[in-house]
């Protein structure tokens, strides 16, 4: 059930979840997607299961060109009588250079109790991590992203176009993540948010992840110009966990 609600905050490896910030078919984007005051509700399910609730969140930082991203991660009440999970990760992340410079991972889930913290300092090819009473300074690629923050940069920067691939590199736990996201086609999806254009992206982590076992993630983006992640999806050993949207409308369908 751990891996079960990791999910999301391994999403990011997004995804959770990764190399060098280099994209091999990636254009420079005018308008970010991702703006301010953004609020984005999914249900995590298991084995047609609700298992939890994950929120994303884009927040003001107070400083120009800067944003803070929170994601929390939540059990549902009923399994959180046998493995509660509250995990919080909140990523400052400059919408100028498309970075991260702070991550505070705040996780909870059964007994176990940890806090990450992660500095980066871009410029001298540094993050300086706390974890446990241990302070470290390790060196990073150019362009490194955090378990949020990764998320947010693919939005930012791959066309959703059939084809369109990225390399990103994320840092997590002493380790550089390296990662593929490639567009694999382009889909219709209905759900609670109606009838949308997707492009569905195939995120291939070569490695084990925040939710156990190595394997590849989906996603579906919509095509127009917020690049929503409307559905996630994540093979385990047994079944599948999928992230649906369940709020933060409206989805308007403007020009990708």
């Amino acid at each position: 059930m751990m891996s079960l609600i990791r999910f999301w905050c391994g999403l990011a490896c997004l995804l959770l979840g990764m190399g060098y910030g280099v994209w091999a078919v990636a254009a420079e984007v005018s308008v970010p997607a991702v703006q301010p005051g953004e609020r984005l509700t999914y249900d995590i399910s298991w084995l047609n299961i609700l298992a939890g609730t994950a929120v994303m969140e884009v927040r003001a930082d107070g400083v120009a060109g800067r944003t803070k991203l929170v994601t929390t991660a939540q059990s549902r009440p009923a399994i959180s009588k046998f493995f509660p999970v509250d995990n919080r990760v909140e990523s400052e992340f400059d919408l100028r250079t498309q970075l991260p410079q702070h991550m505070v991972f705040r996780r909870r889930e059964g007994k176990n109790k940890e806090d990450i913290e992660y500095t980066f300092h871009h410029a001298e090819g540094t993050v300086t991590a706390v974890r446990q009473g241990t302070t470290e300074t390790l060196p990073i690629p150019a362009g490194t992203q955090d378990l949020i923050s990764c998320l947010y940069y693919v939005r930012n920067r791959l066309p959703m176009t059939p084809g369109a691939s990225l390399t990103l590199n994320v840092y997590h736990d002493k380790k550089n993540r390296q990662v593929e996201v490639r567009v694999e086609n382009i889909e219709t999806l209905e759900g609670t948010w109606g009838r949308v254009e997707t492009a569905q992206v195939l995120v291939i982590m070569p490695f084990k992840g925040l939710f156990i076992n190595k394997g590849n993630i989906r996603v579906w983006f919509t095509t127009d110009a917020r690049r929503i992640p409307v559905r996630m999806k994540a093979k385990v050993i047994i079944g599948a966990i999928v992230a649906d949207l369940v709020d933060g409308f409206p989805l308007s369908q403007g020009p990708s």
